[in-house]
């Protein structure tokens, strides 16, 4: 029997458009034989949309008709029953087995779907819900990877609403602390929307009021100048790791943009995301440089508790010095352009994401989670509640 498997993606993200790219793309490669597959598509207004015509990439130039096309619908916070129900008459369309989100950004990458699929028992694709938040939170996940020794550039973080009432001590901090020319990053965003450089005072305040467009806590780090950036993804879970090959993105921009990821030089024709970027396969870095990036990969992916496939982002300074920049716990095509230089096919890469998937829940499932004897009704933690009432003036 066949696994009813949905495939979310779009969502309430900047990344929204990117992010059908990447479920479009990995759509084709699910193998058929194995899984019904379900679009699930959600729009920038938070709708779930459902329906054979969302295979059809020419469907999204147009959301109005879209969403007259196709099927409305919506699922219960009900493990006992994780169908898709008609928005319109609330009846029942496909059961959902299992879930694989390509939800690019908020909303999805941050962990949020992850802990819906947690609630409904649910068997679902990737890094779970904790992992997630940690690699969507750029603070957050700078402060566990400082932890565990690993190589960071300098940065400071602070709250814009911080910024707004004290101007002008967050930036003698910053300029004190970070030095010129400086990189200010929205805290939890990826595809390098809201980034930009700054090389004095006048252009960071410009930046920062940028940045804070869509997050309220902001990252400046120091700008590394003479930069290599490589990128690197790793497959797999606690127990098990493999390393696909070294890429050097290509850019004539000083920050490698959106564009650069997901339009690129493709201005007519439909975009491959990730895979459209110009870059170096595998990267021109040294032997010893690369096994540095590998042994840290493998590092950075167990110490979040990644599963799944992740891409991380290192920046090399001079040559020599590597420091992490960012993981994505989701990355734009799933970062499949990687694998296939050692010759792993797409339809490989999603199968082994799926068969980690099913290996994750039923860990999970083995697990106590609850006590099955009631503590109360055996006494428990009743002793100094004697007398007491409670939220409607009753006595324990």
């Amino acid at each position: 029997m066949k696994i009813n498997l949905g495939v979310f993606y779009g969502g309430k993200s900047v990344e929204h458009e990117v992010s059908i790219i990447s479920a479009l793309q990995a759509m084709i490669n699910i193998d058929r034989e194995k899984y019904n597959v379900i679009p699930v598509y959600i729009t920038k207004d938070d709708e779930w949309y459902t329906g054979e015509e969302l295979f059809d990439v020419n469907l999204y130039r147009d959301l109005k008709n879209l969403k007259k096309t196709a099927d409305r619908v919506y699922m219960k916070l009900d493990k006992i029953d994780t169908s898709l129900f008609r928005h319109k008459n609330n009846k029942k369309r496909e059961k959902i087995d299992m879930a694989f989100p390509i939800l690019h950004g908020g909303y999805g990458e941050d962990g949020r779907i992850q802990s819906f699929f947690e609630m409904i028992d649910i068997p679902y694709v990737g890094s779970d819900y904790v992992s997630s938040a940690i690699g969507m939170d750029k603070e957050l996940m700078k402060k566990i990877l400082k932890a565990d020794g690993i190589r960071q550039v300098e940065y400071k973080s602070f709250m814009f609403k911080e910024f707004v009432k004290k101007e002008d001590e967050v930036i003698k901090e910053l300029e004190d602390e970070v030095k010129y020319p400086v990189i200010v990053k929205p805290s939890n965003l990826g595809s390098s929307i809201g980034i930009a450089k700054a090389s004095n005072r006048e252009e960071l305040i410009d930046v920062i009021f940028e940045a804070a467009k869509y997050s309220e806590k902001i990252i400046v780090e120091r700008c590394i100048e003479n930069l290599k950036e490589i990128n690197i993804s790793v497959l797999g879970d606690s127990e098990e790791q493999r390393l696909s090959v070294c890429e050097q993105p290509l850019t004539d921009n000083e920050i490698l943009s959106y564009t650069d990821k997901y339009v690129g030089e493709r201005k007519t024709k439909g975009s491959k995301g990730m895979a459209s970027l110009s870059r170096k396969i595998p990267a021109d870095i040294s032997e010893e440089i690369k096994g540095e990036i590998e042994d840290l990969a493998i590092k950075i992916f167990n110490s979040i508790g990644c599963s799944g496939v992740i891409r991380i982002d290192f920046m090399i300074e001079d040559n020599e010095k590597v420091y992490v920049n960012e993981v994505n716990t989701i990355p734009g095509s799933l970062s499949f352009y990687l694998w296939k230089h050692d010759g792993i096919k797409y339809k490989k890469l999603i199968n082994d994401m799926l068969k980690l998937a099913i290996k994750k829940y039923m860990k999970k499932e083995k697990l106590t989670y609850v006590y099955k004897e009631n503590v109360l009704a055996l006494g428990g933690g009743i002793k100094g509640l004697k007398g007491s009432k409670g939220a409607k003036g009753g006595k324990f």
